[in-house]
């Protein structure tokens, strides 16, 4: 039988999706232990997420430099040693971090996990953070700095997050040239002692994994007595900041403009974060939505252009980008502000509004494929203290959205005179 490729296969709408629980438990030092078991392959995910953000610093950059540093000697092993440690049983080793937490990660076949556990607490316990090998991280950072220093994307992300909450702010501050050159071994020693030595953390594991391989987190990360700190809600300084402005950074240079508006919104736990989330993904959250359409479809302005929520722990904020020829700058500009117009004066056809919510329900379905991407989910609700079913009436909150809903999100949280405006480049 030949395959007709004229005709469409058959669509089924999806209702519900059910994603597995985290199991809890406790070590002996009541570090606690997410377990999310799915898989079929013999591999994990183990994932210690520490209150170590940069969030958390006395200055910019301490919490970047000991990321960087964790894996760059203990007394009894150099740089070297720990990469080849990990590399000898085919695990991946990546730390990271972000303005609430450091995460130390590791990829590997299960059955090696005991083998990874007695080098990962050296390095939460003993990490020495080398002169040399810091002023190594700091040239590397420095001169991957100046490169994205010369896109005018990223002076665009920066320069926005710094005008809607301010460059004080943990969700504004940047780490610059001069704070890169400033660090000392001492800062970054400093914030490994209050921030990571001997302090309490979270443990997620993923994959297929049994007892067997909770009792060897238990045998060596639940034996050390650790520190449970308290921390304090953020200040918002942002506050003060009460007239949005348009802000133009002039780069004869460049042959291309980076845009940015948006506004500080709100995080996962509010009430009306689906509603937004399905008028944002009309608006300019998928290929198919309205900016895509104008401004690249019909005007051929840009490659690409977006709008989406960030959500925070503490907020999160609307950004709409995109990259343009200068001599388009204005006219990009104007045309975003007349889709928000008929966003906020025309009701969303039902079938515009349907294929939208599909997208988001397909492309969440989607990222349920894995272990870890399952572990991802639960992740969120466990650090953001959602509610446990926040993902399981994803797709029931998804689907309620009316045209109606969409018309009160576009007048309440896209009014024109409340964005602030951002163009690295030129007009």
């Amino acid at each position: 039988m030949i395959l007709d490729r004229t005709i469409a296969p058959p669509s089924q709408t999806i209702e519900q999706v059910s994603i597995p629980k985290a199991e809890k438990t406790l070590l002996d030092n009541q570090i606690p232990v997410y377990m999310i078991k799915a898989g079929e392959q013999p591999v994990m995910r183990l994932e210690l997420i520490f209150d170590a953000g940069s969030r958390f610093e006395n200055k910019t950059g301490e919490s970047f430099f000991a990321a960087k540093m964790l894996s760059e000697g203990t007394s009894k092993h150099t740089a070297t040693g720990i990469s080849e440690h990990f590399d000898s049983f085919g695990a991946f080793l990546e730390i990271s971090q972000a303005v609430e937490r450091l995460t130390i990660t590791v990829h590997g076949l299960t059955r090696h996990l005991p083998e990874l556990l007695p080098l990962l607490l050296e390095m939460i316990t003993d990490s020495v953070i080398p002169e040399s090998e810091l002023q190594v991280q700091k040239n590397i950072t420095s001169q991957n700095l100046k490169i994205n220093l010369e896109k005018s994307s990223y002076v665009a992300g920066q320069v926005f997050r710094e005008q809607i909450y301010g460059v004080n702010h943990p969700y504004g501050k940047s780490l610059t040239l001069a704070l890169i050159d400033d660090i000392t071994r001492n800062d970054v020693t400093d914030f490994y002692e209050k921030h990571i030595k001997g302090k309490g953390f979270k443990i997620f594991i993923s994959g297929k994994f049994g007892n067997e391989e909770v009792q060897a987190l238990n045998r060596y990360l639940g034996k050390t007595p650790v520190e449970f700190q308290q921390h304090q809600h953020l200040i918002d300084t942002s506050a003060n900041i009460t007239h949005p402005e348009s802000i133009l950074v002039e780069r004869s240079e460049n042959l291309q403009s980076s845009i940015r508006l948006g506004k500080k919104l709100f995080g996962r736990t509010h009430p009306n974060y689906f509603k937004f989330m399905v008028t944002n993904t009309v608006f300019g959250g998928y290929f198919g939505s309205r900016l895509m359409k104008n401004i690249r479809e019909e005007k051929g302005f840009t490659y690409g252009i977006s709008s989406g929520l960030v959500p925070q722990k503490e907020g999160g904020y609307l950004v709409m980008g995109t990259d343009v020829k200068k001599e388009f700058t204005q006219q990009t500009l104007d045309e975003i502000l007349k889709e928000i117009n008929l966003l906020q004066t025309v009701p969303v056809e039902e079938e515009e509004l349907e294929t939208a919510k599909n997208y988001m329900i397909g492309s969440f379905v989607g990222s349920l494929n894995t272990p870890f991407e399952i572990a991802d989910r639960q992740k969120i609700i466990i650090l953001d203290d959602l509610p446990a079913d926040f993902y399981d009436n994803y797709i029931q909150k998804v689907r309620a959205v009316t045209p109606m809903d969409v018309l009160e999100m576009a007048n309440t949280y896209f009014k024109p005179e409340n964005l602030f405006e951002v163009v690295v480049g030129g007009k």
